[in-house]
């Protein structure tokens, strides 16, 4: 059994199609430093199907090799901490970093995420709007 906080790679995307999978046809919310696709990948037989799973990707315009680590370490740990309990099991998401997440400290990075973690659980409970379905 793992540990409740933990974060294994299990618990990350991998693959480029799984990315452009949630990407395609996962539920979108925008928010002045990120974009989160969220939606259900259980169409692998390798995945759990209760495990939530966390993409980021964070491009050279958020800044330095440094700060653009920082985003992500941040992300996972928000991830990790406050929003994987928030989803419904076996839903992933995949989180990107737009200019400017580099300046943003971890209270903000928090609550920005929590607000896109809310709005995109609701609209997957209420449309039922998992990337495996069509």
């Amino acid at each position: 059994m793992r540990p409740h906080l933990s974060f294994a790679a299990a618990d990350r995307l991998h693959r480029s199609a799984e990315f452009i999978r949630l990407q395609r046809a996962g539920v979108r919310f925008q928010s002045p430093h990120f974009v989160v696709y969220a939606g259900n990948l259980a169409g692998n037989p390798d995945d759990e199907p209760s495990r939530s799973r966390l993409g980021v990707t964070v491009s050279r315009r958020v800044g330095i090799a440094v700060a653009r680590n920082r985003v992500k370490r941040r992300v996972r740990e928000i991830f990790r901490r406050a929003i994987r309990d928030s989803l419904p099991a076996g839903t992933s998401i995949v989180v990107i970093a737009r200019a400017g997440a580099a300046t943003l400290a971890a209270p903000a990075i928090n609550n920005e995420l929590a607000i896109a973690a809310r709005n995109l659980s609701g609209r997957i409970a209420a449309r039922g709007a998992f990337a495996g379905r069509n």
